[in-house]
């Protein structure tokens, strides 16, 4: 059993906090993803955990024992970087049997540890090739093979695939899954990308500018965000947000957004979940497949005008523009044939999420 926690860790780089009060804990066996922009202190979490960066206070503990003031080499656990770093010179069996050699294993042993590794990642007819004649996506299973044949504590990697192409990164994504699946073993992986972070982890850590925002499954971070920050860097595109004006219509309430000349029509709950505060000033937050979109005018929908299409293949994203105000929406392929059309669309309310606009905090507020 491997299990990682981080309790209270703070880090200094000079005059500059790159992490703040960082509490985290890793189950067993768990891929565990840390998502972010650049610099938002994600690589420099992951370097203080495999101890290739000292904390300035807190503490980092493996299955138990605090590990913090143990040198990498002590921590058992295995590193894979963006770069290769293969040594050019050696084929691809040396490589991989390179950090079992420097801890004196016998020949016979090493031999068989590189064999099942290999088999493991489907390279076993690479072994007696040199880097040079690999693939990009090859060099990256070679590499993880590396760290994996001294069957470490937990493996940390530091955006592996970021170098790939597409076609290499989306291959990568499912061999990486499939073996962790298949190994079992307590994974940090490191990334800005959201595709890689939806479909590898079991849970997503969200951070910003060294805070973490936000702690979950996939699902959770997509369709429950808790503040402004989360709702607008998951998702592609990102979550529609606007200042929005809540109000009684006529038993129901109305939900205005800032700029547009007419409100979209709620369930009247809305206004007792608000604890009634009719008039308030929130933000409204809606990702575009919850902005629906008719040709015919129909009860609950408003005119909108098209704006910019931009066709995705099975889908297209339409840009709406409500007077001032533009929401986007998500249509099946050529359902808007041109901008410039006129439209009718609603806001689906069982999709809507509320922010303080002052906090950027979620309200909780789900109809």
């Amino acid at each position: 059993m491997t299990q990682i926690e981080l309790r209270g860790v703070q880090k200094f780089f000079g005059a500059v906090q790159v992490i703040r009060d960082l509490n985290l804990k890793i189950e067993d066996n768990e891929f565990i993803v840390l998502l972010g922009q650049s610099g938002c202190g994600k690589t420099t979490t992951l370097r203080a955990i495999a101890g290739l960066e000292t904390i300035d206070d807190g503490d980092v503990l493996i299955d138990g024992k605090a590990v913090q003031h143990l040198k990498a080499a002590d921590r058992d656990i295995a590193m894979v970087f963006q770069s290769f770093s293969l040594y050019p010179h050696m084929n691809v069996y040396e490589n991989i049997a390179f950090p079992l050699r420097a801890t004196g294993m016998n020949r016979a042993d090493i031999d068989k540890a590189v064999r099942e590794v290999a088999k493991v990642l489907r390279i076993t007819d690479l072994l007696e090739r040199k880097p040079s004649a690999l693939s990009g996506g090859d060099m990256q299973r070679v590499a993880i093979g590396r760290a994996l044949v001294r069957r470490p504590k937990a493996m940390l990697m530091d955006e592996p695939i970021g170098a790939l192409d597409a076609k290499l990164r989306e291959e990568m994504r499912a061999e990486i899954k499939r073996l962790h699946l298949k190994q079992g073993s307590t994974t940090i992986y490191v990334t800005h990308d959201q595709i890689e972070a939806m479909s590898l982890a079991d849970r997503i850590v969200i951070m910003h500018e060294g805070v973490l925002q936000q702690v979950g499954s996939p699902e959770d971070v997509y369709q429950h965000p808790e503040n402004l920050f989360v709702a607008q860097f998951v998702g592609s595109p990102v979550m529609n947000v606007a200042g929005a004006t809540i109000a009684e219509d006529s038993g129901a309430a109305r939900v205005t957004v800032d700029g547009a000349p007419e409100g979209f029509a709620f369930p009247r709950e809305l206004l007792g979940k608000l604890n009634g505060s009719a008039g308030r000033k929130l933000s409204l937050g809606i990702r575009p497949e919850g902005v629906l979109v008719a040709h015919e005018e129909a009860d609950g929908f408003l005119p909108a005008e098209a704006h910019i299409i931009e066709p995705l293949g099975s889908y297209d994203i339409v840009d709406l523009q409500f007077g001032e105000q533009m929401l986007r929406a998500r249509t099946r392929s050529g359902f808007v044939a041109k901008a410039g059309d006129r439209v009718f669309a609603r806001l689906d309310p069982s999709q809507a999420h509320f922010f303080d606009t002052a906090s950027g905090q979620s309200l909780g507020v789900r109809l």
